[in-house]
């Protein structure tokens, strides 16, 4: 993996991944001095993931819209999206929650913990039911998170049964989704 995250970009779609991958550190500094020492605090929570990719080796086009997505969670809350868009939340949720939920499941493929998808031996159904099943725990950390922060860090922070409820099921879905292209669609370079 350290070999993979080393390696220069080969090609354009590469480079427009680095590229994208670079907004995180940019959007960190434009929080810091146009926002709030909060705000980009919430947008350094998307350096780690935003390395990812590069770690795990997925095609470009994959690690555009993993890093795309989880900046568009992050400025979302930043720019105050969640309260002023109606369904915003739930559309970041299913989207943000399968992307996330995909990598993971790439991630413990490249461990040897599950199955490679779309190798002979394994079984179609093997991919969906694991970055379905990896979608909602992500989702339920998610929600627990919130409430940790509504209880302890903030109370306006904005957490009820029904949102909490809402957000896991749209995170569910968007990790079935999820599932079913990493069942069917190679997201990984050739080794």
């Amino acid at each position: 993996m350290k070999a993979r995250f080393l390696r220069p970009p080969q090609g354009a779609a590469e480079w427009v991944a680095d590229a994208v991958r670079l907004l995180g550190p940019l959007s960190v500094v434009a929080a810091l001095v146009w926002w709030s020492p909060a705000d980009a605090g919430i947008v350094a929570l998307t350096l780690l993931a935003l390395v990812v990719p590069r770690f795990v080796g997925v095609r470009p086009a994959f690690d555009v819209v993993f890093c795309l997505t989880v900046l568009v969670a992050a400025w979302s809350n930043v720019l105050g999206l969640y309260e002023t868009v109606p369904g915003w939340d739930l559309v970041v949720h299913f989207v943000c929650t399968g992307v996330l939920a995909a990598m993971a499941y790439i991630l413990l493929a490249r461990l040897a913990i599950v199955p490679t998808p779309l190798a002979p031996t394994t079984r179609p159904v093997t991919p969906i039911v694991l970055v379905t099943s990896i979608g909602l725990a992500l989702s339920a950390v998610w929600e627990m998170a919130e409430w940790v922060g509504k209880t302890f860090v903030d109370p306006g922070i904005f957490v009820t049964y029904r949102d909490s409820i809402g957000d896991m099921a749209a995170g569910g879905l968007g990790g079935l989704v999820a599932g079913l292209v990493v069942a069917r669609v190679r997201l990984v370079e050739q080794e």
